[in-house]
């Protein structure tokens, strides 16, 4: 089954309530990138009327993310998937709609080739740049995943 922006979104309804209530949506995905998108607006305001970096950071994370479940699911391997850490940086007040792109779908393909070959866990950093409606970069946001190769059920 592909993931779509309709099933990763209801995936949002259902796993991930925080961010499906604060507006957090996938645009788009393909096997080389992921768009995410928030609107900013009263419930995912902070004090200083801009959208809350923690409203990014949800939203740069399903880009990534999105992208990493995507090659899993394709690879039909019983791989799990965390975030070790990640780091940002804010440029511009988020206000209007933000668009969050990953494109490190190959980085990905690549980490989970490499984790079924080898059976040893992977790293990989993965970033996602938000950008305003005037193409203006407001954040960057990159988040260091974890993937490793389950082994099979007894």
């Amino acid at each position: 089954m592909k993931l779509t922006p309709s099933k990763l979104n209801s995936y949002l309804f259902m796993k991930l309530p925080a961010a499906y209530w604060t507006g957090v949506r996938v645009k788009e995905i393909s096997s080389v990138k992921c768009i995410s998108t928030v609107k900013y607006r009263w419930v995912n305001q902070n004090p200083f009327r801009s959208m809350y970096f923690a409203v990014q950071a949800m939203a740069a994370e399903l880009s990534t993310g999105a992208l990493v479940m995507d090659h899993i699911q394709a690879s039909k391997a019983n791989i799990s998937m965390l975030v070790a850490q990640n780091n940002s940086r804010f440029t511009k007040k988020a206000v209007g709609r933000i668009y969050f792109e990953c494109a490190d779908g190959e980085k990905v393909q690549l980490a989970i080739k490499e984790a079924i070959a080898t059976g040893e866990g992977q790293t990989f950093w993965m970033q996602s740049i938000g950008r305003n409606q005037n193409n203006e970069v407001v954040s960057e946001m990159n988040f260091e995943w974890t993937i490793k190769v389950k082994p099979p059920k007894k």
